[in-house]
């Protein structure tokens, strides 16, 4: 069987046609590399997909040709047999009456083959949200400024933030990922390129909010977090020098006198939290102790074994065990106080909350899923209008075969770890549920393929996680979409997301009117990847990406004409101005059910918080906000805020769950 065969196989799609038109064939050689990057996948002789069952609609599928009648078959939950029966017929009906829940199904025909494969019963769609048209302010936490913080915006700052949003009538506080990331890799800051989406960031942690911190017990600190407050970007490494420091202090007076009530929370956190907790706090320990990727470490520990770790935390290396998994308890406890509290303050969304779309591949969670995640293989996307070389992200990803064969618990605790405090969760690159584009190491971005995933069986784990942690779902679908993709979705009460920029007819380039937003979806202006409203008027991203020798994309005299359709549009829904308060009074009109309002647009910030393609000449995800959080009700018009978001504010919440 020759490569491209095989390729066919296995769902992957050698040959395509970029967002600019243009085909690409994969390389044999890079192609070579894929193949051998994906696990064994599962044979499917008898049925040609997961069997997906959906509330409110029949329980059946169908067989393949292959199989010889009469097929028996079982249906199995742990080692119980729920159900079971034989069919003579090519469409077999399952029970009705199934829970919501996954399962295994196990199938033998007449011709003496048996097979295995997950069964999946989910509700009829996602949950939807307990409310009308809301909107929210959309902030990078990490750039909130204050007096009290130390160089980098926590989870104080976030509660802040919280109360005076809440005053406005936000329904409320978007974020940027929060996901771990490596405590001695400071100055990797990006959100999107994860250690661990199962964990928090520490750095967000409020260090004096600490029962058991005293900031005497760390000299020079006063002066140095002085120093940190005052810079105009986040000096990473300094502020994680501190923070650690400050940490461990805490930590050590934690164990020493320990109070009954914080102790026995803690180890309910540890017990509620196993056994992933223990994992992570014994992979960063083996990280530090080793000081090389986890495919270089001894034997024993290239794999996670949870008796081992178990071993690892009773013995010398246990207090820097449970120091890890204190940190981790300070920045959950912090962040479930936050969630609480926009829920007194009446928010009906809560806390909306970014999911990256892959993971560092030398991190915690590629070394403690290597079956479903494929450390070799880094997702990305082929070349279109805005990237003519295509992306590269660097970050590994789920693969079908492997996520089948452990019947998708990976993506399942990903989802649960998302929604822990959120109302609301956004899945980066969406696309992803459908078909993957993955690049080998050590080849360009155009040289990948696009690997076919299994959409209805991840749609179906997605809606099962929503319903049971009340946490709408919203589907980042920018970029080449394919055709039915955002139906599908819809179908499965999965939202869009609509950047106005990006809402434009493709030939005349004029934006589209207020009707032409669906009600199942967020919209907003822009994104962390794109021009801040300020900086698209000075055309400020045009002038920086010349500078450094990027493609924009985008003429000087189509941004001009874009501020023409843009006045154009506005006047249709007699909205004289054009700053950015008319645009928010605009997408406030929409019938779109959520608006996200970014706070760097209503401080006038020029300067986007992220520049893709870029690594050193932008301070990507370090720029700080202009204003600390006590000045910003000062610094925005909020007279013009509350009237844009007047008929958000006073809708009634119809929408049932």
């Amino acid at each position: 069987m020759n490569l491209f065969t095989k390729a066919a196989e296995l769902g992957i799609q050698t040959e395509f046609f970029d967002g600019q038109g243009q085909r690409h064939v994969t390389p044999p050689e890079a192609l070579h590399i894929v193949l051998d990057a994906m696990p064994a996948r599962s044979t499917h002789r008898l049925l040609d997909r997961i069997a997906v069952v959906r509330a409110g609609e029949e329980a059946a599928a169908d067989l393949s040709d292959a199989a010889v009648l009469p097929v028996a078959w079982k249906i199995v939950a742990g080692d119980a047999c729920l159900a079971e029966g034989t069919t003579q017929q090519r469409r077999v009906v399952w029970p009705s009456h199934l829970p919501v829940g996954s399962y295994r199904l196990h199938l033998a025909d007449a011709g003496g083959h048996t097979e295995e494969a997950p069964l999946l019963v989910a509700p009829s769609t996602a949950f939807r949200g307990e409310f009308d048209r809301s909107w929210i302010i959309a902030v990078q936490l990490y750039g909130l400024r204050s007096s009290r913080n130390w160089g980098i915006g926590d989870f104080t700052d976030l509660a802040r933030l919280i109360e005076m949003a809440a005053g406005w009538g936000a329904g409320g506080i978007g974020l940027n990922p929060l996901h771990a990331l490596f405590d001695d890799r400071p100055g990797d800051c990006s959100p999107y390129s994860p250690n661990s989406r199962m964990f928090l960031n520490p750095l967000y942690i409020d260090v004096e909010q600490l029962p058991e911190f005293k900031l005497a017990d760390l000299p020079g600190a006063a002066e140095a977090i002085a120093t940190l407050r005052g810079d105009e970007l986040i000096d990473y490494p300094a502020v994680a020098e501190l923070k650690w420091r400050a940490l461990r202090s805490a930590h050590a007076a934690f164990r020493a006198t320990p109070t009954s009530g914080r102790r026995a929370a803690f180890e309910a956190f540890r017990r509620e939290r196993a056994p992933l907790l223990t994992r992570f706090a014994c992979f960063e320990a083996l990280r530090h102790q080793f000081a090389k990727p986890w495919w270089e470490w001894p034997d024993e520990w290239q794999h996670p074994e949870d008796l081992r770790c178990a071993q690892l935390r009773d013995g010398p290396d246990g207090v820097e065990i449970e120091f890890i998994e204190y940190v981790q308890w300070c920045a959950d406890d912090q962040l479930r106080a936050c969630h609480d509290l926009a829920a007194e303050r009446g928010m009906d969304v809560g806390l909306y909350l970014d999911v990256a779309v892959g993971v560092q591949s030398d991190g915690f969670d590629a070394w403690n899923e290597q079956v479903a995640i494929s450390r070799q293989l880094s997702v990305g996307a082929p070349p279109d209008q805005l990237n003519s070389a295509g992306q590269n992200w660097g970050l590994a990803g789920f693969n079908a075969a492997g996520l089948e064969l452990t019947g998708f618990a990976s993506f399942r605790e990903m989802l649960r770890a998302a929604m822990r405090y959120a109302g609301a969760i956004r899945l980066d690159h969406v696309l992803g549920l459908n078909r993957l584009y993955l690049v080998p190491h050590g080849y360009a971005a155009d040289s990948g393929v696009y690997v076919q995933m299994p959409f209805e069986a991840l749609l179906a784990v997605t809606a099962q996680e929503s319903v049971a942690n009340r946490c709408v779902v919203i589907g980042e679908d920018l970029g080449t979409v394919p055709e039915g993709f955002r139906e599908r979705l819809a179908a499965w009460g999965v939202w869009s997301y609509r950047v106005m920029m990006f809402e434009r007819d493709f030939h005349q380039g004029w934006f589209f009117g207020v009707d032409h937003y669906l009600p199942e979806a967020l919209v907003t202006f822009n994104t962390h990847d794109l021009a801040t409203y300020s900086g698209w008027r000075a055309s400020t991203d045009l002038k920086f990406k010349h500078s450094v020798g990027i493609d924009p994309g985008e003429s000087d005299d189509a941004r001009r004409y874009a501020f023409a359709m843009l006045a154009d549009v506005l006047r249709r829904q007699g909205i004289e101005q054009e700053d950015i308060y008319a645009v928010l009074t605009f997408l406030a009109r929409t019938r779109s059910r959520l608006l996200a309002i970014s706070l760097e647009d209503l401080l006038g910030v020029i300067d986007q918080p992220n520049v893709p393609g870029t690594v050193f000449q932008h301070p990507n995800w370090r720029r700080r906000l202009p204003r600390a959080v006590d000045e910003i009700a000062s610094a925005i018009n909020q007279q013009a805020l509350l009237a844009a978001t007047s008929e958000r504010r006073s809708a009634v919440k119809t929408v049932a769950g």
